[in-house]
This record gives structure tokens, sequence and C-alpha cells, in this order.
């Protein structure tokens, strides 16, 4: 066989190899692309996003539209030609497959904490638009899970209400960790609670259980921060009585990333005229009791997913808008934002075109 065609046929058998592997050899990657946005004004699957009654609502029109994020599955193993098709693409990003699924999480796992990042965010969000309207909403804290196995098992419920830990009132859920880590691993904790089951009964009345019951739990040890410290095994959270109802009917989203846009979309449904003065109008952005807008991930592809569907103006956190300005679609201006005040400030300047005052973000 002459030289120069032994030479072309191992050079042809070398890249068939290299091929194979790149289709057959996994890579530890994970793919994030541009998923679905909805308008938090409007309809989804035939019915309002927002629903509220018992309160006067009011008319809009534009967009105010939350985004999201596509990811592929947790047992979804990308090979390598996938992966550098993904780098290589501008409306996909390629991460460690480890950032989406930490320690081993599966899907089911990752499905279930994004369901309840979502609840709560829709908690807060309301929260965060009735106060900034000036209605006052009662809160409390509440046990919000009970970990399988630990000493607070069978004692304390998921909804019950803590009043207080040895005598002390708890404001903030922040309050719970602090009083129970005064101890010692193996003393004794008293917790003053209001059932569960009587919160909710009082809550059909409008009203607020003051019946309440002491429970005392031995404390085990925790050694996740290196030091042993004293634990009793739940998380502590806030729930809210709000003096009308307000649903928020999203199906297939998870995550808090939504918080910012749906608190918008309730103030604008509670207030007259309309916030986007029909301007196309996206973003995204946690959101807390207090109204401020914290970082999301994946900002990238919320953007150009907002673009693709004819946004112009995309609210920004502030934590995330050096990210989003290295590569910002274009046509979309990226507006910062650090709480829901200056998100309301923002749309006045974009209904009133006087787009020159708006708080753009810029790349570092």
């Amino acid at each position: 066989m002459p030289r120069r065609t032994a030479t072309m046929l191992a050079s042809t058998l070398m890249l068939i190899a290299l091929l194979c592997a790149g289709v057959l050899i996994p890579v530890p990657y994970a793919e994030m692309s541009p998923g679905p946005t909805v308008n938090t004004l409007g309809e989804h699957d035939g019915e309002p996003v927002l629903q509220i009654s018992g309160h006067k609502i009011y008319a809009t029109d534009g967009h105010l539209n939350m985004t999201t994020v596509r990811v592929t599955s947790a047992d979804f193993r990308m090979n390598l030609v996938e992966a550098v098709y993904g780098w290589l693409a501008h409306d996909s990003k390629i991460v460690p497959h480890d950032t989406l699924y930490p320690d081993g999480k599966t899907e089911e796992q990752s499905s279930q904490e994004n369901a309840e990042e979502f609840s709560q965010s829709q908690e807060s969000a309301k929260v965060a638009a009735l106060k900034e309207l000036g209605v006052p909403v009662k809160s409390w804290v509440i046990v919000s899970t009970v970990v399988k196995g630990s000493p607070a098992e069978g004692r304390l419920h998921a909804g019950d209400v803590i009043k207080a830990v040895d005598g002390t009132a708890v404001k903030q859920p922040t309050d719970v960790a602090k009083l129970v880590t005064r101890h010692k691993p193996g003393q004794k904790v008293v917790f003053t609670v209001v059932p569960a089951k009587e919160q909710a009964a009082a809550e059909k009345r409008h009203g607020t259980a003051t019946r309440t019951r002491d429970v005392g739990i031995t404390t085990a040890a925790s050694h996740d921060s290196g030091a042993s410290r004293a634990i009793v095994g739940i998380s502590a959270g806030t729930d809210h009585t709000f003096p009308f109802s307000i649903d928020i009917k999203l199906a297939d989203v998870g995550g808090p990333s939504a918080g910012l846009m749906f608190a918008l979309g309730i103030y604008d449904k509670l207030t007259p005229g309309s916030l986007t003065g029909g301007k196309f109008v996206a973003g995204t952005g946690t959101i807390d009791d207090n109204g401020t807008v914290g970082p999301i991930g994946g900002i990238e592809m919320k953007t150009v997913g907002a673009r693709s569907k004819g946004a112009r103006y995309f609210l920004t956190p502030a934590d995330n808008c050096a990210a989003a300005a290295k590569d910002t679609p274009g046509g979309l201006t990226l507006v910062k934002v650090k709480t829901i005040g200056d998100a309301l400030d923002a749309l006045k300047d974009i209904r009133a075109g006087d787009t020159a005052a708006l708080p753009k973000c810029t790349a570092k």
C-alpha cells in the first residue's frame, strides 16, 4: 500500500475513533438553556396566574414576565461532543454536573427542594407586595420540617407555631436556632407551641390560636460545622395570614427566582393604572418578606429567553448585573434592582419613557 494512502487511512481511522470516543465517553457536565417565560399578569394553561379574591382588583396591561432555566436531568450523562456543542452555542451553558446536583442529589430530591423554595417564594412575594401597599399581614414562626430520626420526631410537627423556646418569645426563625444552641448536647430544651391543627382551625375563623402546650426535647449533637453543637432536628420558617385570598397558579416551575415578578404582578393588580405602561418587561430575583431582591442562577439563559419572547427591559438583581451585562442580548436593557421599591421606581421611568434615568447593569 502506498505510504500516502496508508497515512490517509490511518488518519481516517483515528478520526473515526476520536468521534466514537466523543460520542460514547460520558463527561461530568450538565446543560442549562432558556426555559419558559410566563406573564404574571396574564394566563397560563387557560387560567390567570394571579388569582385574587376578597379585594378590589384593577385592569392591567403589558408584561411582567417571570423567567426560567431548563436543565438536563440528574441521570443524563452528557458526552464530549454534546459538551463541546453546548460550549460553542450562544443559547446554552455547560456547567459541572455537581453544580446542579451536588453531593449525589437525585433529580427527585432536587425537584422537592425546588418545589419548597417555589412555595416559599410565593408567600414572600405576597408579603412583600402587601407591605409595599401598607396592607397589614399577620406573621408567626413555625416548624417547617422535622428531620426523620431526630429528637424532635414525634414531638414537634410541621406547621406547629413556635411561640417561645425556654420561655423566651420567638419573633424570627433565626431565634429558634440561637436559643437551642445555648444548650449543650444532651440537655433539655422546652418549646412552647400551638399545634398545627389548632392553628389551622383558628385561621379558618380568621383568628389566632391562643392555647399553647410545652414540649420538652433532649438535644442531640451535630458536627456539621466541625464543632459539636446542640440540635433538635427541625428547621424553622414563617407562616402568614393574609387579609384576603391571593393564589398563584403556575405548575411545573420550581425554585425561588420568580419572587420579584410575582410581587410586582400582585402589586399591579391591586393598584389603579398600569405598572408597565403596556411595555414588555421581564425579570428575575428572589424576594424576602421585606422586599429585598436576591441573586439567582442561570441569569444569562434567562435574559436570552426573555428577549426571544419580546422583552425590552429586564429587571436584574444587583448581584447578577455584572454576569448578565457580559453578554446582553441585543435590544434588551438590563435594569439593576435591589428591592421591590427599586423595581417600582424603574417601572415608573419605563412607563414615562424616561429610560435614560434607569439604573442599568454594567460589566465590571
